[in-house]
């Protein structure tokens, strides 16, 4: 267990988190939300010991390992892709030399009977024990089932890693990270990196991982996959859900309401307790009563209102361009890059209003295509043409990164503006949260979050008819990604979107065009629809097809076998029954306790409080046992919670 007990770390004079403490466990799969600049990259870099908190502790035991995947990183290029991720087993690498060495040696020795021919046998018995403990039997086959089910394939194990781009060198970092099998894996916005079959495939290698995982990622449908349990960072405060994120988002939603009900109630005391305080501070024999509710204002804790929505990005697409009813018309094209075939024979058409989505693996020609529609990047044969009166805006994957540095906001859309828009620049900027200071800000100083928001606001600058956007959600949080996708939906002009983001492309589209062996195939409907049609959800084109099962068919099992399954079954069932109750009974106390609490927090909260109760410190101990109780209740009704999934998921495994 890792635990984080009352850490604080403040920037610039303003606390970043304060006094925040949790504990992690083997089981846990915690989501890490909240805003950009909320301080969840801090958080893991913390854990990491990567940076010092100001106060606080992290405890954990001295066999528990941490294996972590920043956002950015810079990786050496001097190794093939399958040598690099072999550096995951350096240890093993070393007793295997160690082995080499030592059979060598043995086989040149004939003083089979003496004491150190005798010490040379168990040493090389204890670095074989060793060895093979640490899966060195089975490393080669390890490694290459992670490679490839992060989207390598064979013909890639020998490549220099300098080949290949930003994102496939990443996962060969997080290949190593899923090598090494640490307690706890930290992820920092792992599916940047990634397509949507690898993001199935790292949700399935996940969601059986012997040890805990904490992931920031703004991909809500990767989070729901992947984690039962939710933790906030907002206003400098932790708050702790063990839900997965779109429970969380109601339950959040119902907190909120909450903390605005009982900012009113207390805005509501204040002014009352105030025009007390006017009205007796005047008077000798009330003056000492005054200043006591003088002393109990000033003491008094300000209930703050976690506003998610506040600052929310605010923009819509201008109105577009008419164009003729064919947009893009392309016919037999193929594309190469030297030896290198990328696409062949490819035919595509785009109607004016239609929104399409690209998909499929990295470096099966996405972009490429993308590009060359955009006029950027030529091709080797075929025909590409636009229609008539067709405006382009393009929006490349790494746009964010090609800003200058040393411009400031406000000159990158300053230089960029013509016409009536550079009447218009701080209202468009405004619209993407840069205002005040912040438009004198260098660009190279901005966050991924900043620099994407900064290189959408650029693209507006200009009315076009044709959106061409390369992988726009990445860095965007979850609100900006909403924004926009409320933008592209009204968006009055056709729409080509390369993205990997499930929940992004949602209802976004009404046909996927997916990219494999050289071609494209289109699918009606989104991105859901593709995967229904594809059978992705259960990965059975990826790296599960194939899979061995150990245990029996229904059908050859025999009739005292099926008999004993039977009963098995019962067996399981009463017992899934009493461990359902035992979590209703629970729920049950938890809810009572949290309906105490508020009874507490209520009366205690009422004006007349010390004057009307003739023993305030009765209700304040009920309170803090309550709360007590709960915090114990809680941990109670998540190892009852856990109890009963297992006995569920050990039925279904029975059943077949």
């Amino acid at each position: 267990m890792v635990t984080v007990s009352n850490i604080s770390i403040q920037y610039g004079g303003k606390f970043l988190f304060n006094n925040i403490s949790f504990a992690l466990t083997k089981k846990d799969r915690i989501g890490l939300v909240g805003k950009n600049g909320a301080g969840k990259s801090t958080l893991l870099k913390i854990l990491i010991k990567e940076i010092l908190p100001e106060s606080g502790t992290i405890a954990m035991d001295n066999n528990t390992t941490l294996g972590y995947l920043p956002q950015d990183m810079s990786v050496k290029h001097n190794k093939t892709v399958y040598e690099e991720a072999a550096m995951a087993f350096a240890k093993v690498k070393e007793l295997e030399a160690t082995l080499n060495e030592l059979n060598i040696e043995i086989a040149e020795r004939t003083d089979y009977e003496s004491k150190a021919y005798t010490k040379l046998l168990n040493r090389l018995n204890d670095a074989q024990d060793q060895f093979e403990r640490l899966g060195g039997m089975s490393l080669r086959e390890d490694i290459e089932k992670i490679l490839k089910g992060l989207g390598f394939l064979n013909g890639d194990f020998d490549r220099p890693l300098s080949e290949f781009s930003g994102g496939w060198q990443m996962r060969v970092e997080l290949a190593k990270i899923l090598l090494q099998k640490p307690t706890y894996v930290l992820l920092d916005e792992p599916t940047n990196h990634l397509d949507i079959e690898s993001i199935m495939w790292l949700e399935s290698f996940l969601d059986t991982y012997p040890g805990g995982v904490i992931l920031i990622s703004h991909d809500r449908a990767f989070l729901d996959a992947v984690t039962n349990r939710t933790i906030e960072l907002v206003n400098s405060k932790l708050y702790d859900y063990r839900t997965s994120y779109s429970k969380f988002v109601e339950l959040r939603e119902e907190r909120r309401s909450k903390q605005i009900i009982e900012a009113k109630r207390q805005e509501k005391y204040v002014e009352e307790t105030e025009k007390l305080i006017n009205k007796f501070r005047a008077k000798k024999n009330k003056a000492k009563f005054a200043q006591t509710l003088i002393t109990k204002l000033d003491r008094l804790e300000k209930v703050e209102i976690d506003d998610q929505e506040k600052g929310s990005i605010n923009f819509r697409f201008p109105d577009a361009p008419r164009s003729g009813k064919v947009v893009v018309t392309i016919e037999q094209l193929d594309k190469s890059y030297g030896r290198h075939e990328v696409l062949r024979n490819v035919d595509f058409t785009l109607e004016r209003g239609e929104k399409i989505a690209f998909v499929g693996k990295n470096g099966e020609g996405k972009t490429t295509l993308s590009k060359i529609i955009r006029g950027i990047e030529p091709h080797n044969a075929g025909k590409c043409e636009l229609g008539y009166n067709v405006a382009i805006g393009y929006y490349e994957q790494h746009q964010a990164e090609s800003l200058d540095g040393n411009q400031t906001v406000f000159q990158v859309i300053d230089d960029a503006a013509t016409g009536d828009m550079r009447l218009k620049v701080r209202s468009l900027l405004g619209a993407f949260l840069f205002s005040g200071e912040d438009v004198d800000k260098k660009v190279q100083v901005l966050s991924g979050g900043e620099k994407s928001r900064l290189a959408l606001a650029k693209m507006l600058l200009n009315p076009v008819n044709l959106l061409i956007l390369d992988e726009p959600t990445n860095h965007l949080d979850m609100r900006a990604k909403e924004i926009l996708k409320k933008a592209l939906l009204d968006f009055t002009g056709s729409l080509i979107i390369v993205s990997h983001d499930r929940e992004f492309l949602k209802g976004l589209t009404s046909k996927v065009y997916e990219f494999r062996n050289k071609g494209i195939k289109p699918y009606y409907g989104d991105v859901y629809n593709f995967l229904e049609e594809r059978n992705l959800q259960n990965l059975n084109e990826l790296n599960l097809k194939g899979k061995m099962t150990t245990t029996k068919s229904k059908a050859n099992l025999s009739k005292q076998e099926r008999i004993a399954q039977r009963n098995q079954l019962k067996d399981l069932d009463k017992a899934i029954k009493r461990q359902s109750n035992k979590v209703s009974k629970s729920e049950r106390t938890i809810q009572s306790l949290e309906n105490s609490i508020e009874e507490c927090e209520k009366t205690m909260g009422a004006s007349d409080f010390y004057t009307k109760n003739p023993n305030p410190e009765e209700v304040m101990a009920k309170y803090a046992t309550a709360k007590e109780d709960l915090e114990t209740e809680m941990e109670n009704w998540e190892m009852l919670t856990l109890e009963l999934e297992e006995l569920k998921e050990k039925r279904e495994q029975m059943e077949g």
